[in-house]
């Protein structure tokens, strides 16, 4: 990975503060949203908030899979609690997307003989968010570094490849939803014309 950022022996809290901060603050926007989201006040504009979010999200990922490997003091993982409950999320997205929450993903688009298989949005939202909080925990305890372990490790073996495979379905949906209403508009108007044209 790229060597951007440098982690000074002395105090690597404080070189990384900065950018721990930013990428806690992505990530709190996002769960707000997607919580507020899930509370269906607005459900025709599900697909396309959820499409900026998971955009959005997708840009911090980028941001830490960028920097060098950020390295913990500690050989073990401090102890974050118990893993956050998102069973609640989870089932208000499923009620939302019930229709279009399923969808077919290439496994690993770098080794395809590991085939396709199925996933669900709304899993796999509940599944990102559940790394975040994980991390977001190690943060708000004063352990920057180990929140910001944490969320690039999550990301590239997690979080990254969910989020990336959950953007292409939202962006799938959200693309035949708007094209194929268009191509119904223009059928409807060549079959208007045609009569037209027969009597010509």
């Amino acid at each position: 990975m790229s060597s951007a950022v440098v982690r000074p022996a002395d105090d690597p809290a404080a070189e990384y503060g900065d950018f721990a901060a930013e990428i806690a603050d992505q990530i709190e926007s996002f769960l707000l949203a997607v919580r507020e989201i899930a509370r269906g006040n607005d459900p025709g504009s599900t697909l396309s908030l959820l499409l900026l979010e998971v955009s959005q999200l997708c840009l911090a990922g980028g941001r830490l899979g960028a920097i060098s490997d950020v390295v913990p003091d500690e050989r073990f993982e401090p102890d974050a609690g118990p893993d956050a409950d998102v069973d609640e999320l989870r089932l208000r997205i499923a009620a939302l997307l019930e229709p279009v929450d399923g969808y077919v993903e290439v496994v690993d688009p770098v080794d395809p003989e590991r085939g396709a298989t199925g996933f669900r949005l709304s899993d796999d939202l509940a599944s990102i968010a559940q790394d975040l909080l994980h991390g977001l925990t190690h943060y708000k305890d004063g352990r920057v570094i180990e929140a910001l372990w944490w969320w690039q490790f999550s990301y590239l073996s997690s979080w990254g490849s969910t989020a990336g495979s959950a953007l292409r379905a939202l962006h799938s949906l959200i693309a035949h939803t708007r094209l194929d209403h268009h191509d119904e508009q223009i059928e409807v108007t060549q079959e208007e014309l045609l009569p037209a044209q027969a009597e010509l």
